[in-house]
């Protein structure tokens, strides 16, 4: 079968750093194309360039078989090509028919045309068996039907190329089932579609070929029908893998962080739970459990309305993150881009942000002494930048999330609560992180880790927390014996036990 895109010895410079190496990627029509690689190979440069975002250097695109420019997103446009990143590009105010055709109206007579739009809209979401009213609200629906909004909107333009990047992130197991089945049916009307993702386990699922990117070069392209996840990793990260969950265990020592009767709203409900020196307490639960609110607010991001906080044995009145900081408390949120980092800094300076203190008096910061901290910390977790004056938003998601974990390292945190600490990383950045962890568990701070992945929970938690509803509905010495399926249990029955 003839290939449909290909792009041949695209080139891409930006100061300091050569993004695309000579990379070609051919996808043919029909066909679901997984594009991998650890975070910095490359990927998301290589379609930006195929969605017009970024000029490319050098280098050949050709479609259907004749050679084209694509100078902008409207030029790809106009190519169908479309691209669905993984934070959606929509209205929240408008209507659901208003998204799909924005900038691109039904008129009559000099009015917008409502009634063919709305009807219009209706077709399209029907060829996609999605049961969602075109008048309603953006802002009322949930991320998967936002999702399939976006689907909606690229089939409006008659795409035949469909980008997308970590399309189920966002997504529970149902959600991602009805993806897939959108998927295939694009596949089956000979929509070429290139699939981003980190979780490997799904492109083994779905895609019938894969291009490995390393280092803004080539690796391979491979059936996916004929490959394993192993050859897979070995071929996205140029060495062997060590063990996929690298848990240490350690002596526990005092209790550093005591929470009795926490409520906040309507999402906590007096949840109460303790982690030790050296311990990495998990939390668990689906969706909607209540985790994350329970840890912003202990960490004074969120109001909380009731409950005792007792850290290394002092009782500790956490309004604001200020206080929690001052307490010895680190949080990595969930959202590293919008709460975890400031993207438009250098990331040296985000690394620093919260200890400025340790480099003298405001007014009289010694720079040197920051930046050998700053180099240090680049070093000891081995992060990828080519200098600490590269703006945080320019790192990979993986390195992104160092500067996080280094910036309460250097805070000298004794408790740190990590959210969702590996998610849209890749598996080699995920060990990475996970090694910074047992670093951290080594020098005898307390871990508190929520993660929706139960294979993480499970391989690297001393203790299991879980919740439904606000409230906590289990809690395990990780022994050996607890399973993913007793996990899921009480993340759903909300019968009060514990172990």
């Amino acid at each position: 079968m003839d290939d449909y895109l290909q792009m041949r010895g695209i080139v891409k410079r930006f100061p300091g750093v050569l993004a695309l190496d000579h990379v070609d990627l051919s996808v043919r029509q029909g066909e679901v194309h997984a594009l991998l690689g650890e975070n910095g190979a490359g990927k998301s440069t290589l379609v930006k360039i195929l969605s017009g975002a970024y000029g490319k250097d050098e280098g050949e695109i050709r479609i259907d078989g004749g050679p084209v420019s694509i100078k902008d997103s409207h030029e790809a446009q106009n190519l169908g090509i479309s691209i669905i990143y993984q934070e959606l590009n929509l209205v929240d105010e408008l209507s659901v028919a208003e998204n799909i055709f924005l900038g691109r109206p039904f008129m009559k007579r000099g009015a917008v045309d409502w009634g063919r739009m709305y009807a219009e809209a209706r077709k399209i979401l029907d060829r996609l068996n999605i049961a969602i009213n075109p008048r309603e609200r953006l802002g009322r629906l949930g991320v998967a039907h936002k999702q399939m909004v976006e689907l909606a909107k690229a089939l409006s333009i008659q795409s035949r190329i469909l980008i997308l990047d970590e399309p189920t992130a966002p997504l529970t197991r149902r959600e991602i089932d009805v993806l897939f089945s959108v998927i295939r049916m694009l596949r089956s009307q000979q929509v070429a579609v290139i699939y981003i993702s980190h979780r490997l386990e799904e492109v083994l699922e779905i895609c019938d070929r894969a291009t490995i990117m390393r280092d803004g070069r080539n690796v391979t392209v491979l059936d996916v029908a004929d490959t394993s996840l192993d050859a897979i990793i070995g071929h996205m990260v140029g060495r062997k893998l060590e063990e996929k969950f690298p848990k240490i265990h350690v002596p526990l020592g005092r209790e550093l962080l005591r929470v009795e009767g926490l409520n906040a709203g309507k999402q906590v409900n007096n949840v109460s739970f303790s982690v030790r020196e050296g311990e990495i307490l998990g939390i668990s639960g689906l969706v909607g459990a209540g985790r994350t609110e329970t840890v912003r607010a202990l960490f004074g991001m969120d109001k909380k309305d009731a409950g005792e906080i007792v850290v290394d044995g002092q009782r500790t009145n956490i309004r604001h993150p200020l206080d929690a900081i001052r307490a010895g408390l680190g949080f990595a949120t969930e959202d590293r881009k919008s709460e975890g980092l400031v993207l438009t800094m250098g990331m040296g300076m985000n690394i620093t942000l919260s200890s400025l203190d340790q480099f003298g008096p405001m007014l009289k910061i010694n720079l040197r002494k920051e930046q050998g901290a700053v180099l240090e910390y680049i070093r000891r977790l081995s992060i990828k930048t080519p200098s600490p004056l590269q703006r945080a938003r320019n790192l990979s998601g993986g390195n992104q999330q160092k500067v996080v974990l280094a910036k309460w390292l250097l805070s000298r945190s004794r408790v740190i609560i990590l959210d969702e600490p590996t998610r849209g990383i890749d598996v080699g950045a995920k060990i990475e992180v996970y090694h910074i962890v047992n670093d951290l568990v080594r020098q005898g701070a307390a871990i508190v880790m929520i993660s929706s992945e139960l294979p993480e929970i499970l391989s690297m938690s001393d203790r299991v927390l879980v919740m439904c509803q606000g409230r906590v509905t289990g809690l395990f010495d990780n022994d050996g014996t607890l399973t993913q399926e007793k996990i899921l249990t009480y993340a759903t029955i909300g019968d009060k036990q514990s172990a």
